[in-house]
């Protein structure tokens, strides 16, 4: 048993919510030259599902029409913006995006994607404020506490930056989501779990846990192909998760257990494409792993 997030939105807001990806258009420090231009070894943007642009009253009215034919009429939203970083930008450009975000009635709550690095002084107190008028959930690419890891994926910060990150944010009261990656070149399932076990003592609310997905035109995709890259078996992940799961304080929302790889650019692990098949297997073998029993 662990602690999910449908049913924690459920428990807060009263009913089934659905996330929609929304697009603001932004850029990255590991893009732009702040930090570096490639961007993280694995990354293509984070944003593969989100709406393509626009006015984000539009993107709203086209995300709702990409879930409409699953949703109960009595289902409320999560404003997600999900490309790149979403904080990586003046609180003259931030504010307006956020505020038209939330504006729907049927928006129950914001998340933001972004960088333990791109959160200034400014935009905390732009969350702390918004965070007043609805719930914000601010996600952190955390990826990996090992230093030779971070430095292997081009993360750009140090692990410091994490940690201060989340007291800044906790102390605003707003809810933190940490992401970590399973199957880092170099890493052992050992090492994945240390990396849970750290998220689960930060202070994070929430933690999402994402398979390695190797993608047409990433750096890692040419590391892949020249055989410098393995990928985990379906039962190497599940073995992984279920260890990171016992680890996990009970408390914690566990928002993902594993990542969607866009099929268009999917080039490893292929077994990954298939989700159906991949939730239902991992569905049976956590059905007896409780989360936080190995602390």
């Amino acid at each position: 048993m662990y602690k999910t997030l449908n049913a924690y939105l459920r428990q807060r807001f009263g009913c089934k919510v659905y996330k929609l990806a929304l697009d603001g258009g932004m850029t990255c420090p590991n893009r732009d030259g702040a930090l570096g231009r490639r961007g993280c070894i694995f990354c293509s943007g984070s944003g593969e599902f989100a709406e393509g642009g626009g006015e984000i009253a539009e993107q709203l009215r086209r995300a709702r029409l990409r879930v409409a034919a699953k949703v109960p009429p009595d289902c409320k939203y999560i404003a997600y913006f999900q490309s790149y970083t979403n904080t990586y930008a003046p609180v003259s450009r931030l504010e307006p995006l956020f505020r038209a975000a939330i504006e729907p009635d049927d928006v129950a709550a914001l998340s933001i994607a972004t960088r333990p690095d791109c959160l200034p002084p400014e935009v905390l107190d732009l969350l702390e404020r918004l965070n007043r008028e609805k719930p914000v959930f601010v996600e952190l690419g955390l990826q990996t506490i090992h230093p030779e890891s971070a430095r292997y994926i081009r993360r750009g910060y140090e692990l410091p930056v994490y940690d201060e990150a989340v007291r800044a944010l906790r102390e605003r009261d707003l809810e933190v989501v940490a992401h970590m990656i399973a199957g880092l070149p170099g890493e052992t399932r050992d090492m994945t779990v240390e990396t849970a076990r750290y998220i689960g003592q930060s202070g994070a609310n929430g933690i999402k846990i994402h398979l390695l997905h190797i993608l047409r035109g990433t750096d890692l995709a040419a590391e892949y192909e020249a055989g410098r890259v393995p990928v985990l078996t379906m039962d190497e992940y599940i073995e992984t998760v279920a260890a990171c799961l016992r680890v996990l304080p009970p408390e914690i929302v566990i928002h993902r257990l594993t990542g969607d790889g866009d099929k268009r650019t999917l080039l490893a692990p292929l077994w990954s494409a298939d989700k159906k098949a991949v939730l239902a297997a991992m569905n049976r073998a956590l059905r007896d792993v409780q989360q936080g029993e190995d602390l």
